[in-house]
Parts: structure tokens; sequence; C-alpha cells
């Protein structure tokens, strides 16, 4: 008799991401293949992470890889946070840590962090937790980290992108494949098509302890709001499908995004003079979608920060090509003004 369905659907989520991660670092240094030599010689199994706060998202994760690793090489090792905000967390991080060795994971590591207040709780939290989990990976020599993000939260995070309003870009929610620079697939995400509810399943039946973080129920927190009362709200405006409905947007929506982001790469060359400035007529010429884009890197380029630059920040310049009427110059995070001259838009630290 097979394993319960959970479990098996678990397994195979990690399974099939493991295997990518295998096919992306064939030929490197992570490659499998044994050398000839004495054992001291030989290269070692290549790891992979999972980052595991005790939740039941991210334990069935834990065990799923546990159970897979071995069976194609991978060394499986895990980390988990204690970001220091709760009375305790350092003695809950501890008992996540010894939950993960007794799945064999190896190396394991309980990281303590401090949190600091930029952007707002969750997204000071979530700053500390990614640069804890690089830092790990560094250290071990991690080909990837696996994080327990679910169909339920990527929902959650569409919802949160339509919130703010930004684009299509807001709307692609989380990657299944994401990093950061020198990193670019570092992280994966292996149930972004599993439910919430299976990845708990997968837990009770194999009598795994799980941990709920108070923080996932307290309405303080805006994630946790939508979760409790606008997620249900909505299903019961709009039927069942609305959580699968909105996992699939975030993914039709990334690769619109990634096309306009591939369409603009290229239009930002075509639309520069042999000086180097970015000609008016030509910026007219193009898309709405791909224009602002290209405006947007433009400021990027001259300094702007990518996180203080927002839609409203890029619809005042782009009005400079599209609503000329002898404005002045816009002033733009960063100290970057952006402003018309002879037919060009000029866009530099002011």
């Amino acid at each position: 008799m097979g394993p319960h369905p959970a479990v098996a659907a678990i397994r195979l989520a990690v399974r099939r991401v493991l295997h990518d991660i295998l096919n992306d670092h064939s030929g490197s240094s992570g490659d499998t293949s044994s050398s000839g030599g004495s054992p001291d010689e030989r290269p070692q199994s290549p790891l992979v992470l999972v980052a595991c706060s005790g939740g039941a998202d991210s334990m069935a994760l834990a065990s799923a890889l546990a159970f897979e690793a071995p069976k194609l090489g991978i060394r499986a090792g895990g980390v988990t946070v204690d970001h220091g905000l709760q009375p305790g967390s350092d003695l809950r991080a501890e008992e996540v840590a010894l939950r993960l060795r007794g799945l064999s994971l190896d190396p394991v590591e309980s990281i303590a962090v401090t949190v600091g207040r930029e952007g707002g709780p969750e997204a000071a939290a979530r700053d500390a937790r990614y640069a804890a989990l690089d830092a790990a990976a560094d250290r071990h020599g991690a080909l990837a980290v696996l994080l327990g993000h679910t169909r339920d939260d990527q929902a959650e995070t569409v919802l949160l992108g339509l919130a703010r309003g930004s684009g299509i870009r807001s709307l692609s929610g989380m990657a299944a494949v994401s990093g950061g620079p020198g990193a670019a697939r570092r992280y994966r995400r292996p149930f972004l098509q599993l439910d919430r509810q299976t990845a708990r399943k997968a837990c009770m039946v194999q009598a795994l302890p799980v941990w709920d973080d108070p923080h996932n129920a307290d309405p303080a927190y805006t994630r946790s709001r939508l979760r409790h009362e606008g997620l249900p709200a909505l299903e019961k405006a709009l039927g069942k499908g609305v959580v699968e409905a909105l996992a699939r947007t975030a993914q039709l929506s990334r690769d619109d995004a990634d096309a306009l982001d591939s369409w603009a790469s290229q239009a930002a060359a075509a639309v520069r003079d042999a000086a180097g400035l970015l000609e008016c007529a030509k910026l007219y010429a193009l898309p709405p979608a791909v224009r602002r884009r290209v405006l947007r890197r433009a400021a990027i380029e001259a300094g702007a920060p990518a996180g203080s630059l927002f839609a409203r920040h890029i619809e005042e310049v782009d009005r400079l090509i599209t609503g000329w009427r002898g404005q002045g110059a816009i002033n733009l995070p960063g100290k970057v003004v952006a402003q018309r001259q002879g037919g060009r838009l000029v866009i530099r630290q002011g």
C-alpha cells in the first residue's frame, strides 16, 4: 500500500524540484557524478536546505525533502530562523532544529536575527529572514533553499499586490524559482501548486508535530487579516475556487510581465540617440506598458531606489512624453530628476 495521498503529493512536488535543481547544476561544481581517486578527493554530495519555521507547511516540506533527497544522492539540511519577536522564541527555534535532526537532516542550524523596522513589521522580518537564509546557504555551499509557500500563500500575495495597485508584476505573486544577485535561482517553492490543507494533512498522517505561529492569527498583521477575514469573505461571495483562480492569475501575470520586461529591455536601446539620451518621439511610439518599463529602468539606472519608485512616479514622468505642455522637472526618489529638453528626456541625479 502506498503513502497517504497528501504525503504522496508533497513528495512528488519535492522530487520534481530536486530534479530541476540537479539539472540546473549539472556540469558545475554541484555535479553528483563521482570522480576517480581516493574518497577524500571525491566531491561531496550536493546539499539542499529547507527553511523551516516549525509550521505545517515547512514541516511537511522538510519531511518530503528528507525522504526524497537521499534517493537522488543529495544531502538534505535545514535552517530555522528565530526572529526574537515573541517570548520563548529561542526555545521554539531549538525545538524545531531538534525535529529537523529527528528527520535525519544534516546540517541543521538555528539562527537568531535582529528584526528592524524599515518597511513595517512583516517586511522587516522577511528581510532579516532572507539575509539569514542567504548567509546559511553561502556558508554551507547549498545548491538551493526550499521554501514552504503554498497555493493559499500565493493567493494572499496576489490580493496584497492588487491592493497596492502597482501593475501586473504585483499580481504575479511569488515565483517558483527566485533569488538575489549571484544566486538567481537559489530559492525554490515546491508547494505553490498545493493547498495549505494538503501540507497539514501530510503532517498529521506522519505524526509530525507542528507549531502554529500566533502572528498568523494576529489581526495586527495585514496578511493575517486577509487570511482569516478577506479570503473567506471572497470564497463566500464567489465560491470555493477563488484560491486556485488567484494562483492561476499569478502564473499568467508572471508570464505576461516577463514578456513585457523582455520587450522593454530591447526597446531601451532602440529609443536612445547617439549620445545615449532618450528620444521622446520614439518613446511616444511604444505601447504604454513597454514605455513605462523603459522609464522605470532609466530612473533606477540614474540612482532612484527601486523600492521607493512607485507607479505614480512613473506616471508623472510618462506625462512628459504623452502630455507635454511645457511642464517643469519631475523629482523622483534618490534625488533623481526627470525633465524634457529639446525632444529628449533627461533622467539624472539632481
